[in-house]
């Protein structure tokens, strides 16, 4: 890295489906890098944590644009486009809309489903189909940017991430977790679930690195909106609140954070010599959806989330 380059790390919500969104930025953000910045570090949770991996592995197999393209094949694999999947999707989303009207939906634990199981082997599948873990141990070094991964450890009550060589299929699946509708992921000994329940996304972990690899500037891809107008009155937009709140609990604590020890460096009570103040921006959807909506994998909606995150990547750069 020249002297000339800003180091950045990039951290990307999970959200589910609303992370095509993030899939966007980063086409958007890679495709028309500017050379004044270094990337040392890319975090994900979730569905974040899709966007992450593919993101890392295109640019350090690869370049911007093969890393753009390896974007858009993810989400193309990802989408419902057979009218199987597509029933499965429009099921999943109504189920999950009735559940937030308040109408009791019977519950059902996915070990006690066979789709369950058969679901995370698919996704298992369409991830080893564009990264190839074996080469990831040997991918790391000076050159590459930190990959981190959040999870929630169930068993130590935790949470976990997994950096580097330690991102393998089973972090990534853990990452995506979520526990009423896959099995948890067993991992050295420990079963864990959705990082949505821990750092969502991952940040401390891109800041204690090396000084060489500190990022001065933190761009956070944010999936569930900060603010929103008016007061939630109806059953299902209180629940849309509350879900986005939740999603944004982990990271605003972790942002406080980096924000506190800017301030003890500005105010003289940390030494610049061994602390470096980080400057935080966001990248906000910014667009109220059903929070059901987070399990639409329907190919408009999709595209639709796509297109709005590179519009936003050029308003970021513009702005």
């Amino acid at each position: 890295m020249s002297d000339d380059e800003t180091p950045v790390a990039i951290a990307c919500q999970g959200g589910g489906s609303h992370t095509a969104f993030t899939a966007g930025v980063l086409q958007g953000l890679l495709g028309e890098w500017d050379d004044g910045y270094e990337l040392v570090g890319i975090s994900g949770t979730s569905g974040g944590a899709f966007n992450a991996l593919v993101s890392w592995y295109g640019l350090v197999t690869a370049d911007e644009d093969e890393t753009v393209g390896l974007l858009g094949d993810l989400w193309d694999d990802l989408k419902a486009d057979s009218p199987a999947d597509r029933f499965a999707n429009d099921l999943s989303v109504g189920l999950s809309r009735i559940d937030n009207a308040g109408i009791p939906v019977p519950q059902v634990s996915p070990y006690q489903l066979p789709g369950a199981r058969l679901g995370q082997e698919r996704l298992a599948d369409l991830l080893e189909r564009h990264v190839d873990f074996d080469a990831v141990p040997d991918l790391c070094g000076v050159e590459a940017p930190e990959l981190v991964v959040g999870t929630v450890n169930i068993n130590a009550g935790r949470f976990e991430t997994f950096t580097n060589e330690d991102v393998t299929t089973d972090a990534v699946l853990a990452s995506a977790a979520v526990p009423n509708l896959f099995p948890a992921v067993e991992i050295n000994g420990h079963y864990h679930w959705d990082g949505l329940f821990s750092q969502n996304p991952p940040i401390d972990d891109l800041l204690t690195v090396g000084a060489d690899r500190k990022p001065e500037e933190l761009w956070v891809i944010q999936i569930n909106p900060q603010r929103r107008e008016g007061e939630p009155k109806a059953i299902e937009e209180i629940a849309d609140r509350r879900n986005e709140l939740a999603g944004n609990i982990s990271l605003n604590q972790e942002l406080r954070v980096v924000e506190r020890v800017n301030d003890w460096i500005e105010e003289g009570y940390l030494p610049e010599s061994d602390f470096t103040e980080t400057t935080i921006r966001r990248i906000e959807m910014d667009r109220t959806y059903r929070s059901s909506s987070k399990l639409d994998r329907s190919p408009g909606f999709i595209e639709e989330l796509m297109e709005f995150g590179r519009e936003r990547a050029a308003a970021f750069y513009d702005g």
